[in-house]
């Protein structure tokens, strides 16, 4: 368990993965702060999380909306409270937006990076997670990826996760106070065990399981299968969902 004095800032901390990251953060006993400029997010999933971990624990998160490409925002949270550490999961995620808008991307998740990196730097708060993507690897030569596969983007998206890697190497060669942690994963899945929580975006869903989840629920009409030369029977992709079953004993 943590001490009660540490307090870790989550960016995107509304988010699918995010809420879920504050939750575990709470119950482990630190203080979190979330900042969220509610881009795809919904201050309701903060209100479940509260929920979800009872008023005493609630009183150790605290929301703020803010933008990371606005310096005033992060300048306002960490000249008020000291970090100890930062997750970063703020960011665009759907590649097929990034190939159509890649300016966007670069606008947001570049600028914002560099943003949020150049204030922990100031503060001197230099413990960071950073939420990447396993899109970092492009098309491997085989699967499952690992970690020493070449790293070759592909597209707007996975070339901001690739760039922002980069930049936090450089950072930690420069000065080694600084502890970085990069994670690479491919389309998490799921929801929290009570139901409260799970993902939910704005719009139509840039992911597949989310797509699926709404047509089951009659939001959207229909899933669209794409691809005609796969090496499979139809000539469609097969998709593969690895579950992980949490045994509960009553």
């Amino acid at each position: 368990m943590a001490s009660s004095d540490q307090r870790v800032l989550v960016t995107g901390g509304a988010g699918f993965i995010g809420t879920h990251t504050v939750i575990q953060l709470l119950n482990e006993g630190f203080t979190v702060s979330i900042i969220d400029n509610l881009d795809n997010a919904v201050i309701e999933a903060v209100d479940r999380v509260r929920e979800l971990v009872g008023p005493k624990l609630s009183q150790k998160l605290e929301f703020h909306l803010g933008d990371l490409r606005k310096k005033e925002d992060l300048e306002e949270l960490f000249s008020q409270k000291k970090y100890d550490a930062v997750i970063h999961f703020a960011g665009l995620k759907a590649v097929g937006e990034s190939v159509a808008h890649p300016m966007r991307y670069f606008d947001n998740n570049l600028i914002g990076s560099i943003n949020l990196y150049q204030t922990m730097a100031k503060y001197d708060c230099k413990k960071l997670v950073f939420s990447s993507s396993a899109t970092v690897y492009g098309q491997p030569e085989k699967i499952p990826c690992v970690e020493d596969f070449e790293i070759k983007a592909m597209n707007p998206y996975g070339r901001t996760k690739l760039f922002l890697e980069e930049i936090a190497r450089d950072i930690q060669k420069a000065d080694s106070a600084w502890k970085i942690i990069l994670l690479r994963y491919f389309n998490p899945v799921g929801a929290h065990e009570s139901g409260e929580l799970g993902e939910d975006p704005k719009g139509i869903p840039n992911n597949l399981m989310p797509y699926i989840q709404q047509v089951a629920v009659g939001r959207l009409p229909e899933l669209n299968v794409y691809g005609h030369d796969y090496p499979t029977k139809d000539g469609t992709a097969v998709c593969k969902i690895i579950c992980i079953v949490r045994k509960h004993n009553h």
